[in-house]
């Protein structure tokens, strides 16, 4: 079922709801320059045994360009998705941009979730300089540039992605995602840092690290591990997008999670 939601600064966000309607809930939140389509093989996998949602980021898909977001803007927009959906918890599994998402929300609304899964992500990605770089990059240039070498961010070597219909279909969400809302969203990062917070998330939390990722490495999720009390890390051997490169390997991994947790 798709849905259109409104947000609270009246904005609308493209949701999806499948699966099992009396079942645990998770949400999925999708990375920079894609949309809630990458998360496929998850919901195959997942919606026989769960109430399964996933959404465009704002300014990614069919979700609202917003100007002005922050990294609390992105965690919010998960909740007034629950609210509308009147769930009262749920698990939370968020990749790159939306696994510092998922730790927002573990330090700042633990009350609404079961858990956090944060996949291929850190408290702080990247450099504020490197960030606001790009984001004027991209109002000025547009796209293109970043759609011809994303291939050697998003997977390995290891990865035949010209011969799998999903990271060719993510790789061109990132052709049509709106200059305007990568930009925003990269502002947001700049700003985003979590450090010196993880560590009063107490809610159970995974933490799912990409053997090849250049973009945020194992030695990212090592520091969340140590400072997230009670955390679980797992290295998987994928770059960027390990949802997508090795996605049997990740749903067995955070299925074997989230059962623990009910």
């Amino acid at each position: 079922m798709n849905i259109t939601m409104t947000n609270r600064q009246g904005k609308t966000l493209s949701v999806t709801v499948s699966g099992q309607e009396n079942a645990p809930v998770i949400i999925f939140s999708n990375s920079l320059g894609t949309d809630k389509n990458m998360w496929q093989p998850q919901v195959v996998a997942l919606e026989q045994q769960f109430k399964v949602v996933t959404y465009d980021t704002r300014g990614h898909g069919q979700s609202d360009v917003i100007e002005h977001t922050t990294l609390q803007n992105l965690a919010e927009d998960v909740i007034d998705i629950l609210n509308g959906l009147n769930i009262e918890k749920a698990h939370f599994c968020g990749i790159s941009m939306g696994g510092i998402t998922a730790l927002w929300l573990g330090i700042y609304h633990a009350d609404r979730f079961l858990s956090i899964t944060v996949a291929n992500s850190a408290a702080k990605i990247w450099t504020t300089d490197g960030w606001n770089t790009r984001a004027d990059a991209v109002i000025q240039n547009g796209l293109a540039d970043l759609v011809t070498t994303t291939h050697s961010r998003w997977f390995s070597e290891r990865f035949d992605y010209q011969h799998n219909a999903l990271a060719q279909r993510t790789i061109q969400s990132l052709a049509v995602t709106p200059a305007a809302g990568y930009a925003e969203s990269c502002r947001a990062l700049a700003q985003a840092d979590l450090t010196a917070e993880i560590k009063n998330i107490h809610i159970p939390t995974l933490i799912i690290a990409g053997a090849f990722d250049p973009v945020t490495t194992v030695a990212d999720g090592i520091f969340m591990q140590q400072q997230i009390q009670g955390s679980e890390l797992v290295e998987i051997e994928a770059s960027h997008l390990s949802n997508i490169e090795q996605p049997e390997l990740f749903n067995q991994t955070f299925i074997k999670f989230v059962e623990s947790v009910q």
